[in-house]
């Protein structure tokens, strides 16, 4: 396994905080043998990675993404990587729930770029992110499969600081979604969130919950026998609804706390799991901290 971190790269990350933070990490997994490892790994500035898992032994690895900062401000730039070789298999999470900070004028940005080759699964499970009152972000994700590759990944936001009674009055975040197999596309989306705007209480948009997330599966294996299974599971809280389109199932949640949701995503995800994956759902371990 490379872990590279030059001088020119620390001089790129350090800089004045109101310029704001440039960090990148480009994780490279292969499929050795039975065993998946985590073959390259780069990184601009404080994002990391903390050393592989195997808790389901040695065919899916496990990864935790640790950003220091714990969160995204006003001029940050982060890009994150993802290469997953054929028939590798991995499985990507965060320790704790990230954060987009209140914001002085500049905006912030996360770029998430996913290539999974064929006969490969990526995993792609961060937990939660907390979108403060006054945040200024842009959220882009591109998942590019290649054959018969898997991809499983979610997301969820939380607006406003619940627990201590805050709303997103202030700020805007723009979210880009789009994943492609073989270069045909599977599923685009772009949306923009302004906080205060009539879309936060829409029966078109939030609805008046404070949290929103979505669950989706690409995998050649989306049919409509997994789309009765997700339908039988209901969300013990909050409101989920689920659809199918060629090769590929959406899960779509609303609620008023981000903890209902995320056990709704995890029973998909142990129902879907087997048939996408050929693996029985094993939780990582950070979750239960």
């Amino acid at each position: 396994m490379n872990a590279v971190s030059t001088p020119e790269t620390h001089a790129l990350a350090e800089q004045p905080a109101g310029r704001g933070w440039r960090a990148g990490l480009r994780l490279g997994y292969e499929r050795r043998g039975g065993r998946t490892v985590l073959a390259r790994r780069e990184h601009v500035g404080p994002l990391v990675v903390q050393r592989p898992l195997y808790p389901e032994g040695d065919a899916v690895c496990h990864t935790i993404l640790v950003h220091p900062p714990a969160g995204i401000a006003g001029g940050d730039r982060l890009s994150v990587d993802l290469d997953v070789g054929p028939g590798a298999h991995a499985l990507v999470t965060t320790p704790g729930a990230g954060k987009w900070y209140r914001s002085a004028g500049q905006t912030g940005s996360l770029a998430q770029r996913i290539e999974v080759a064929a006969g490969g699964v990526c995993e792609w499970l961060p937990q939660e992110s907390i979108v403060f009152d006054g945040a200024l972000g842009e959220l882009s994700t591109e998942v590019r499969l290649h054959g018969d590759a898997c991809f499983v990944g979610s997301e969820m936001l939380c607006f406003g600081r619940t627990a201590s009674g805050e709303r997103f009055n202030h700020g805007e975040l723009a979210m880009r979604t789009r994943i492609e197999r073989d270069r045909r596309p599977l599923w685009l989306e772009r949306g923009v969130l302004a906080g205060g705007s009539a879309l936060l209480g829409a029966a078109v948009g939030m609805q008046g919950q404070p949290v929103g997330g979505s669950f989706v599966v690409a995998s050649p294996h989306c049919d409509g026998a997994l789309l009765e299974c997700w339908r039988g599971i209901e969300a013990e809280a909050g409101q989920g609804a689920v659809t199918l389109l060629p090769g590929l199932l959406l899960a779509r949640w609303l609620g008023p706390a981000c903890e209902p949701g995320r056990a709704w995503f995890a029973r998909l995800w142990a129902a879907v799991r087997p048939v996408v994956a050929g693996r029985a759902a094993q939780p990582p371990r950070i979750w239960n901290t």
